[in-house]
């Protein structure tokens, strides 16, 4: 019996039941797990050490600009360019305002890198619209839940740079590049279930536009949408790495807010940088209290006694990945991505890799996987934001959201089983 096992995470349960903030929740569950193998003054001293050592990286600091950037285009007028240039496209589809909400959602969680932004802002435009043309609120409001976590997959995303550090090196650019195909299939099997309940339903299509309509647009959209070109295009050519990229995406993104659309001023900025700061600083404290748990995991043989349990279960590769993939559903019910990332990456890579599974597979199928944990109760993030902003009880969502995540568990099967999707893109372009 390992003592390790049942001291972290019994001791890590019952303070997450009592309501133990979740990175102080992280670290004192290590520190009791160190106390096996050491005094007390050490154990507290290694996992300060821990902490410390832990943050110290300079593919760490994408984060803060990656939120900054995010936070500047969020509050800049970003969204209703973005949901103007998604009525053109999915304006003539059954149930056009649902589709303009999931394609919204793709463009804006990409460039904001966050699926909470992305349901208030785009949310908090279409519940409105789709109120106004008869669309069933409950209906609407589960659009908005599913979608908002696809801009988690298609890059830039803070998730990846989060996944990268903890496998010691994983290529970010290659994470990055993986992400689209994913997260781009996400989008449309959310759009093939939202147009059969749709048409179902009779919801109406959206005028036709004119040329005219679509030129001006497309070029209101372009420009924020460069920011995925300069992110993205700068990384894949190797003008800089995704660190200096994010850099790049806070200048590119304050010069749009304050020269071209002008909807922020000066005065604007330190609220938003300090929004940032509070943001970078939760996620930064999380990170490093869960360096602490890596490291009390290794002392006490944590990820191999689970590898040797799961390998032990079966030799079959493909009933493996599915524990793993049901384990990890089971954690997303009950806690966010970066803490589910930080804590049951370590423990499954090894087990994965043995099987012969690439880490950037393992990590879209990781993040995938997190991305509907967002969305469930109890204690989905996205879930709670978009009964807000729809302005309709958790309660009358569930049923509705029941077809989404159907459709979403049978695409993380598929992306399970089937690396090519992942890593066809990274191979083509980056020779990974």
């Amino acid at each position: 019996m390992n003592w390790a096992v049942i001291i972290l995470f019994a001791s890590f349960g019952v303070l997450m039941v009592v309501g133990v903030p979740i990175a102080f929740s992280i670290g004192i569950s290590a520190a009791l797990t160190f106390l096996l193998f050491m005094s007390f003054d050490q154990s507290v001293f290694v996992i300060a050490q821990q902490m410390a050592s832990g943050l110290d990286s300079f593919t760490l600091l994408a984060i803060p600009f990656f939120i900054l950037a995010g936070n500047i285009m969020n509050r800049g007028g970003l969204a209703m360019r973005l949901v103007n240039l998604a009525q053109v496209i999915g304006g003539r589809l059954p149930g056009a305002l649902a589709h303009v909400n999931v394609i919204a959602n793709m463009m804006f969680g990409s460039i904001s890198g966050s699926a909470v932004a992305s349901a208030a802002a785009v949310g908090g435009v279409m519940a409105p619209l789709q109120r106004k043309a008869g669309y069933d609120p409950s209906f609407s409001a589960a659009v908005n839940i599913a979608s908002s976590p696809t801009g988690l997959l298609i890059p830039p995303s803070t998730t990846f740079i989060v996944y990268s550090l903890i496998t010691g090196g994983t290529s970010i650019s290659a994470l990055f590049v993986a992400g689209y195909l994913p997260g781009i299939l996400m989008g449309v099997a959310l759009m093939t279930v939202a147009a059969i309940i749709a048409k179902k339903r009779g919801y109406p299509l959206a005028p036709k536009p004119s040329w005219r309509e679509i030129a001006i647009t497309a070029r209101d959209a372009i420009l924020p949408l460069g920011l995925i070109v300069v992110v993205m295009g700068g990384i894949v050519f190797g003008v800089f790495t995704a660190t200096e990229a994010s850099a790049a995406a806070v200048l590119y993104s304050l010069f749009l807010a304050l020269a071209v659309y002008r909807e922020i001023g000066l005065r604007d900025l330190p609220k938003i940088v300090l929004e940032s700061a509070v943001t970078t600083t939760i996620v930064l404290f999380m990170i490093g209290a869960s360096m602490g748990m890596s490291r009390a995991m290794a002392f006490g043989d944590i990820p191999y006694s689970i590898s040797d349990l799961l390998l032990g279960m079966s030799d079959n590769p493909l009933i493996i990945l599915l524990v793993i993939n049901i384990a990890l559903l089971v954690v997303g019910t009950f806690m966010d991505m970066t803490p589910a990332l930080l804590i049951f990456t370590p423990i499954f890579l090894p087990v994965v890799q043995s099987l012969g599974m690439d880490p950037v597979h393992f990590g879209i199928m990781m993040t995938m996987n997190l991305c509907i944990g967002v969305c469930t109760p109890p204690v989905g993030s996205v879930l709670f934001i978009g009964c807000s902003v729809g302005k309709v009880p958790i309660g009358s969502v569930i049923k509705p959201m029941m077809p989404f995540y159907a459709v979403l568990i049978v695409l993380l099967l598929v992306v399970t089983y089937v690396p090519e999707i992942s890593l066809f893109l990274p191979q083509l372009i980056l020779n990974y």
